[in-house]
């Protein structure tokens, strides 16, 4: 993700990590990759209120991270800030979506795309609760979201979305995907911007005639094939490959860790990939 964004964006770019769950290898190479490749970084970090329902799960306490305490784990002076998940491939400059007019609104997310006609019995949001609740607004994928930071302050959006999240979070049975489920909820209290479809696309939803216009590729769960996500990555995206030799080889060279023959890797790879990018990722759709 990092190398995408830097590769695609022309103009200065600052990233933000919540430090809690970067493994000790991250925290190490990443100085030495804003030297290199011209970025700034910061680590940030907010304790748990002792009166907000507590997660166990590591993966849920990182969702809850990403969307319960926007309005304080930033510093005031942060006016906007675009949520990018590690996983995720960019293929634009992210200044076009920072520049966005949101139309006032605290959040802007992408809708899930619903021309992967495959898919329609797992869209649980056309269906029972959910579809009751959104009363016809879109639910939204969470992989990709910007955050206009001074109107959600002025909002109490956070104060809303942790209202809604201490009602909700006591239910086992609510909030499944707790970082998506909790804003698509809270959207008639705290409204959300419905970005253009090819600011986010993935193959589990979306269909062959947009791909080529997305602007940045999620590698979303395939609930049908179940595929895991580095070996999709490589059948999907087609730059997969060298974004991940560079991140490798460069973690090698400060790390000093061993590499098996990244050379012969690279090229094994790339001989997996030979032809266009455009037959490649053709043959890549559902």
């Amino acid at each position: 993700m990092i190398l995408s964004v830097l590769k695609n964006t022309h103009r200065p770019v600052k990233f933000w990590f919540i430090k809690n769950y970067l493994s000790p290898p991250f925290k190490d190479v990443i100085p030495h990759m804003a030297r290199e490749y011209g970025f700034d970084y910061e680590l940030i970090t907010y304790r748990w209120p002792t009166w907000l329902h507590k997660q166990t799960e590591k993966q849920r306490i990182i969702w809850a991270y990403k969307i319960l305490f926007l309005d304080v784990i930033f510093p005031l002076s942060l006016e906007k800030v675009i949520f990018v998940d590690a996983d995720q491939v960019v293929r634009a400059d992210m200044g076009e979506l920072y520049d966005m007019d949101i139309k006032g609104r605290p959040l802007a997310y992408t809708p899930f795309c619903d021309n992967n006609k495959e898919m329609d019995g797992y869209r649980f949001w056309r269906q029972g609760f959910w579809r009751d609740h959104l009363q016809g607004k879109p639910y939204h994928i969470s992989a990709l979201y910007v955050v206009d930071l001074v109107k959600f302050r002025e909002t109490a959006a956070g104060d809303h979305l942790r209202v809604f999240y201490e009602t909700l979070s006591k239910d086992p049975n609510s909030l499944a995907n707790l970082d998506q489920d909790l804003p698509n909820y809270a959207q008639h209290r705290v409204p959300i911007f419905s970005l253009p479809q090819e600011w986010l696309w993935c193959e589990s939803w979306c269909g062959n005639a947009t791909k080529s216009k997305a602007k940045t590729i999620d590698l979303c769960n395939n609930p049908m094939t179940k595929e895991p996500k580095l070996q999709g990555a490589r059948r999907i995206v087609h730059e997969w490959t060298d974004l991940d030799f560079e991140a490798r080889k460069f973690t090698v060279k400060i790390l000093g860790d061993e590499m098996d023959n990244p050379e012969a890797l690279a090229s094994s790879e790339k001989s997996v990939n030979d032809g266009s990018s455009e037959d490649l990722e053709s043959k890549a759709e559902l």
